[in-house]
């Protein structure tokens, strides 16, 4: 890498419950945070949060993100092929409950959430998650510190004022 990349953090906005908690994160280690979704969102008015707004319509917010990621990316989302196109590209996805996607665990999560989404169709399986819970909450603050620590290590750089779109 001649130029350093720059850490950015994708939100995917429309229902994460955890964005408070990413903006703590993001400010700390100055990191460029998008908050992507199909409707206005109120967020907090400072630097290194970026409202974006897509196209009404079926993943435009996943397309989005997986346009503008890159091995230097984490994006927090539910979504495990929106989780799978940006490990793909290098980046790392954690999910609001604290899940992490990378190389390692995409494979297994996508069979796993395909295996739920066939059993659902068949009617075999009706119910949904559990509820969102504190420890929830916890775990996904301690895997997102984790990976933004793996990528400071892997050469990236947590500057948002570098950090532009």
């Amino acid at each position: 890498m001649t130029d350093k990349m720059i850490i950015q953090l994708f939100l995917d906005g429309d229902a994460c419950p955890v964005k408070t908690e990413a903006y703590r994160v993001a400010e700390r280690y100055h990191i460029k945070t998008f908050i992507v979704s199909n409707s206005f969102m109120k967020i907090p008015n400072e630097d290194f949060l970026e409202a974006v707004i897509v196209d009404q319509g079926l993943n435009k917010a996943d397309d989005w993100i997986a346009e503008k990621a890159n091995e230097a990316s984490i994006v927090v989302t539910n979504d495990v092929p929106l989780a799978d196109r940006v490990v793909k590209k290098g980046g790392v996805a954690i999910s609001p409950s604290g899940r992490l996607f990378d190389a390692a665990t995409i494979g297994a999560a996508l069979a796993t959430r395909n295996l739920f989404e066939n059993l659902r169709e068949s009617g075999v399986v009706t119910g949904g998650p559990r509820p969102f819970s504190g420890r929830d909450r916890s775990a996904f603050l301690g895997a997102l510190d984790l990976a933004v620590q793996r990528k400071k290590r892997q050469g990236f750089e947590p500057d948002f004022s570098k950090n532009r779109l």
